[in-house]
């Protein structure tokens, strides 16, 4: 792969190619930050799907919200989107999704899909092996990246008389998470989270009853926890085209996590840098898999011998794909100049160093404690190089900016609840 400079491959084309249509299945801040991209780099309004219009899509100027009575329901939502396509004949409409089940029901019903929309996935199959927290520990593995030590716990027969749940030998605390979270989507339980983080024996044992009772019948994954705080976490975008060639990578340093139960895991602010050796690593893997489309990569730095620790790879674009497109890579162009323009572009690595960031700065200053990460901190913001996806001056509306202003207080409220004082030793 050759490296150019963000501006190599990050501009390919300034015109819209001619009835261009950006559809977007959800409405999270991820949603609205691809939405942003393509309003960036073509000027065009993106149609988004989903149940309701929630705060970051809701009063957009960029965005047309075409709501589904239950955004849970997979026939619904292809339903919708069949429609929306027989509303704009000639157009040539891109769909994307930016959550694990959305993909899901786009690569599932893809035959009824494809003939209207480009649809920028991985095939079925390989989503399920690479969704799959187990399966990608034993790929990872086969290839030579570096994952945490891993258990698997099977439910598939866990409401039968006499199951009983495989032993465990990780050292305590340790990480418990749904191998795929389709499985886990709607799976409901008292003190159900993203991810657990296990102290005794006798807390992972109530964790399996309380699945088990639940009528879960997924699997789950024990890990090691890799010691170190949030700022050891890094993440990786890349883009595969339609001809197998990574044509975009782009990788940061995550400063901050969100703690929230159901957010937790998700970074809150990054630096955007360039880490080689990790980018290898993540290029081995869709080399060797046969990706295609987006892919995020949640990795970490194991303070004990400075090795990448590969968590997962999402099949999709990610919640923070804004970082990307700040940094000088807008994502979007390389999905158009292959999927829609029929062009290979140069591959590029995207290092414009920014600091990405969904906190209001003084907040963030309270949780980096290494002196050199804060003063690398202070220094993006004394030279305004940081970006908030939301706050788009070409998306202004009162309504907007008094969104985003609440968005910012409620992060202040919610680090205080859940997360009050920074530690080293978290995860």
């Amino acid at each position: 792969m050759t490296h150019g400079s963000p501006a190599s491959g990050a501009a390919p084309t300034s015109a819209a190619p001619e009835g261009l249509l950006p559809v977007i299945l959800g409405a999270d801040i991820g949603v609205y930050a691809l939405a942003r991209s393509f309003h960036e780099a073509y000027g065009v309004r993106s149609i988004v799907v989903s149940g309701a219009a929630l705060g970051p899509i809701a009063d957009s100027a960029i965005i047309d919200n075409s709501l589904v009575e239950n955004g849970h329901d997979p026939r619904q939502l292809v339903d919708r989107l069949l429609e929306v396509a027989r509303q704009h004949p000639g157009r040539r409409l891109v769909l994307l999704a930016n959550s694990d089940w959305l993909v899901r029901v786009v690569v599932q019903h893809r035959a009824e899909l494809e003939p209207f929309y480009v649809v920028p996935f991985l095939s079925a199959e390989l989503l399920d092996r690479i969704s799959d927290k187990a399966t990608f520990a034993e790929i990872c593995t086969e290839l030579g990246i570096s994952v945490p030590r891993t258990i698997v716990q099977d439910f598939a027969r866990a409401s039968e008389p006499g199951w009983a749940p495989v032993p465990v030998d990780v050292p305590y605390p340790l990480i418990a998470k749904a191998a795929s979270s389709a499985d886990y989507q709607d799976v409901e339980f008292e003190g159900k989270k993203k991810v657990f983080e296990i102290g005794t024996p006798e807390e992972l044992d109530a964790l399996w009853v309380s699945l088990r009772e639940a009528g879960f019948t997924g699997r789950f994954v024990v890990q090691e926890l890799v010691p170190g705080d949030d700022t050891q976490m890094r993440s990786i975008t890349a883009y595969v085209d339609s001809r197998g060639s990574i044509t975009m990578m782009c990788s940061a340093h995550v400063l901050l996590e969100e703690h929230t139960p159901s957010g937790l895991g998700n970074p809150a602010a990054m630096v955007t840098r360039r880490f080689d050796g990790m980018l290898a690593q993540a290029r081995t893997f869709l080399e060797a898999t046969g990706y295609v489309g987006f892919a995020n990569f949640d990795v970490k730095v194991d303070p004990r011998d400075g090795s990448f620790r590969f968590f997962e790879v999402n099949p999709r674009i990610g919640r923070n794909n804004y970082y990307v497109t700040a940094a000088g890579g807008n994502p979007v162009r390389f999905l158009v100049e292959d999927r829609v323009l029929g062009n290979a572009v140069d591959p590029v690595v995207v290092d414009e160093e920014i600091l990405y960031s969904i906190l209001p700065s003084k907040l963030l200053l309270h949780y980096v404690v290494d002196p050199q990460l804060r003063a690398d901190v202070e220094g993006l913001i004394k030279a305004r190089r940081v970006v908030h996806p939301l706050r788009y001056a070409k998306d202004g509306s009162i309504k907007r900016r008094m969104y985003v202003t609440a968005a910012l207080l409620n992060q202040v409220k919610k680090f205080r609840t859940y997360y009050p004082n920074p530690t080293s030793t978290g995860f």
